[in-house]
């Protein structure tokens, strides 16, 4: 957990990081983010701060209208009400979200795509998901599930995904899809950074998973930027860590894919860690306006 005391203005003012205790199943979970956040109001009122609202964002299907962590792989989540045991918790207002819309809710209004209107935020890690933010909105979608630009179709033939079907996105250009192919072409182990640096070095084995990973991840942009005309994608997450090795090839890629729509520009994000935290942050900020 990635947890902070974030000032009105945006500024973080104190950091901390807690274990999830996933392994202990979701109910311990629940019960460490209530520790934690009531930990963390704590050091404001001993800091002379009043805390006015809380934010928390989670992975999985999440019905931020109803403040309900409806489902989660990563932690076990069905079903929680943790907007309202937050807020019970702390005697605050409180939202709830999902914590990639929340870190493109933050690239939006205060990192890469700053002054953007439209953007799309892509964070590429172990899986691939995004954020669609329009004037500084992220759009959770009808049921919560919006956002899940690592299940494009982009390989009918390719590997099969966690989802059950072949083909996704995420299962041919997530950073352990890279890692992953790289073995399989090599027989060799080696991580995403690995193979890039390998790539850059002239390797061929490692130079064609790398020409697979970006005509797969421009395909997938493509299909977005098709549907969504965004002006500005951020790139977050592990594999963004690659910075011009990606960005380079993979602006060339998307532009070629380009007939009638203009090319939307591409950056890295800029708020790393920082991301989730000030999202949350600005979740709970609008409720309180919103209410």
């Amino acid at each position: 957990m990635k947890c902070a005391l974030v000032g009105i203005d945006g500024r973080v003012r104190h950091v901390e990081r807690h274990a999830t205790g996933a392994e202990r199943g979701p109910q311990a979970v629940v019960a460490t983010i209530l520790d934690v956040a009531d930990g963390l109001a704590g050091k404001a009122h001993a800091d002379g701060l009043r805390p006015v609202a809380c934010g928390v964002a989670v992975p999985g299907v999440v019905d931020e209208a109803a403040g309900v962590a409806v489902w989660s792989a990563n932690v076990g989540f069905r079903d929680v009400p943790l907007r309202d045991l937050v807020a019970t918790r702390l005697g605050v207002p409180a939202a709830l979200g999902h914590d990639v819309r929340v870190g493109g809710l933050a690239e939006a209004r205060l990192g890469a795509a700053r002054g953007s209107r439209h953007v799309l935020f892509i964070a590429i890690g172990t899986g691939i998901a995004a954020s669609h933010v329009v004037d500084g909105t992220a759009f959770a979608g009808a049921h919560g599930a919006a956002g899940e630009f690592g299940h494009i179709l982009v390989r009918p033939d390719g590997p099969r995904c966690g989802c059950g079907r072949p083909g996704c996105l995420e299962a041919v250009a997530s950073a352990s899809a890279v890692a992953r192919r790289y073995t399989e072409v090599t027989g060799n182990t080696a991580d995403t950074a690995d193979v890039v640096a390998r790539a850059t070095a002239g390797e061929a084995a490692a130079g064609q998973v790398w020409r697979e990973t970006v005509e797969a991840l421009a395909d997938g942009l493509a299909t977005a930027h098709s549907l969504l005309d965004v002006d500005t994608i951020v790139l977050g997450g592990g594999l963004a860590q690659a910075g011009p090795d990606l960005l380079d090839p993979l602006r060339a890629a998307l532009r070629e894919r380009m007939t009638f729509h203009r090319e939307p520009r591409l950056v890295t994000a800029a708020l790393g860690d920082e991301a989730g935290c000030l999202g949350a942050a600005l979740l709970a900020l609008d409720s309180l306006e919103n209410s």
